[in-house]
């Protein structure tokens, strides 16, 4: 163990050479076997350590790898967005809990062995499992923090290292190494982990719960509507649902099941109405401010959801604008503000044509308007997402006058960073609001007028949502995944 300069002795599992695979399935399988032995290794060397006292030696075990080379400039299918490499190279990716991960390994190793004719190679990395991570699933074992163990834990083990864990793969900024070795997948492992462990606080649900189809709220009246849809869905085995998860990890799976309150809310109250294989609806009640909405697409990202959509209550811009009308985002004006380090404000975020094209389809199903009639109750333009809730008390002739330029017909605190964000992450985004109020019109969100708006809309909205999810599942992986997306030298893995 070499740290700062120090070189100590350790030990190490005693696990398999690389192996080559031509089935997805067995190298999957194959992981797991590395990883559940890796970790397994780390969680006993330090239950022993935390009875005995000082160890004489450190422990340390490596993430599993996934490794491909190929030969050839030979081209792939053009409308494909991802499943394959640019041109010729070894590429690779260190792999973190690939059980939870199954599926998604499964299906792109398998696309690589389809695309370009190739095994993968699995074997052990050169990157340490931080001894958190590796006991993070084990609800009974507790890492100290620093200073609380009779002895010195990262002189035993390796602990998280943060000058490791960035997200310079999906900003563009990733240096490759002297070996030149490419990034098969956006996220390293140990950026998965460091994200899988903040769900957890964040959420209060398990990440193995997390579904495809990812809604974003700013209100908690979306929370009971959706309780209310996922015990009728549940009422009938045909519809396809299987369970829905509360916070707490609280899961029922009949409609008449009770779940019992909360005493304590997280940050970010989610729920999970689940499908097999991932493919059901997950709402995050996000709060208010673009920080929540950052932080929440920030570690959902690492799930690789095939969509997110936010569905909030906007301020109206336009006087010809109602209470409760929708907005559908074809354009945002991004003065959030935090995400300007990872994404400049300069990079435009275009609107997804088969998430707009859902969305459009939704309304017109849940509002029985379509064409020219749907104009009555939708308008499509920019929406502006700002990081001062009472913007409106500001001298308006600066605000009001940038809406007005920008063509602005909404304004929230969310939408711009979770559409951003999933520009930066590629996830497929899109935003469908509803009209809460109209501060440059008179029609501030007072609380009787709030609650005749809550009344009427709430449910329709968020089926309106829920509805286009639906739609998006029925789409083919490779058409919701829009090449708009991909940067110039892209990962293999979506």
């Amino acid at each position: 163990m070499q740290d700062n300069g120090l070189i100590r002795n350790f030990q190490t599992p005693d696990l398999p050479d690389e192996q080559i695979f031509t089935d997805p399935a067995d190298a999957v399988e194959h992981l797991c076997l590395l990883y559940d032995r890796a970790t397994g290794f780390l969680s006993d060397a330090f239950r022993r350590a935390m009875v005995e006292g000082q160890p004489a030696t450190g422990f340390r075990a490596y993430y599993p790898e996934i490794r491909i080379t190929t030969t050839t400039f030979a081209r792939v299918d053009s409308r494909l967005s991802f499943g394959h490499v640019a041109e010729p190279g070894t590429y690779a990716t260190t792999v973190t809990q690939p059980r939870l991960f199954r599926h998604y390994l499964t299906q792109q190793i398998k696309l690589l062995m389809d695309n370009h004719a190739i095994p993968v190679c699995i074997r052990l990395s050169d990157t340490p499992i931080p001894l958190h991570f590796a006991v993070a699933a084990q609800s009974e074992v507790t890492v100290p923090q620093e200073g609380a163990a009779e002895f010195i834990l990262r002189d035993v083990f390796d602990v998280p290292d943060l000058s490791t864990t960035n997200d310079e793969i999906v900003n563009g900024t990733h240096i490759i190494g002297p070996d030149g070795v490419r990034p098969l997948s956006p996220f390293t492992a140990q950026r998965i982990d460091y994200s899988l462990a903040r769900l957890t606080h964040y959420t209060a649900t398990d990440p193995k719960h997390f579904q495809n189809h990812v809604l974003f709220t700013n209100y908690q009246f979306y929370v009971s509507e959706f309780e209310a849809y996922a015990r009728e869905m549940l009422a009938d085995p045909a519809n396809g649902y299987t369970s829905f998860v509360s916070t707490g990890n609280i899961e029922i799976t009949a409609p008449d099941q009770e779940i019992p309150p909360t005493l304590k809310q997280p940050q970010m109250p989610t729920y999970h109405l689940k499908r097999p294989n991932n493919a059901g609806i997950t709402l995050v009640n996000i709060g208010v401010g673009p920080s929540n909405a950052k932080t929440a697409t920030d570690h959902i990202a690492v799930l690789r959801p095939h969509a997110w959509i936010m569905v909030g209550h906007c301020a109206g811009l336009r006087n010809s604008q109602a209470l409760g009308d929708f907005v559908l985002a074809h354009a945002y004006l991004r003065e959030d503000g935090v995400l300007d380090d990872d994404l400049p404000v300069w990079v435009p975020i275009p609107a997804l044509a088969e998430i707009q094209i859902a969305l459009e389809a939704a309304v017109d199903e849940e509002t029985h308007l379509s064409g020219f009639d749907r104009k009555r109750i939708m308008r499509t333009g920019t929406v502006a997402s700002v990081d001062n809730r009472n913007w409106e008390l500001r001298d308006q002739e600066g605000p009001v006058k940038r809406l007005s330029q920008s063509r602005a017909i909404a304004l929230d605190m969310e939408s711009a960073t979770i559409a951003a964000n999933g520009f930066r992450f590629r996830v497929p985004y899109g935003t469908l609001l509803c009209v809460s109020d109209k501060p440059l019109h008179g029609e501030l969100k007072l609380p009787g007028m709030a609650s005749a708006f809550y009344q009427t809309q709430v449910a329709r909205h968020l089926r309106i949502g829920i509805r286009a999810m639906e739609c998006l599942r029925e789409m083919p992986l490779e058409r919701i995944h829009s090449r708009k997306l991909r940067a110039f030298d892209e990962t293999a893995f979506l």
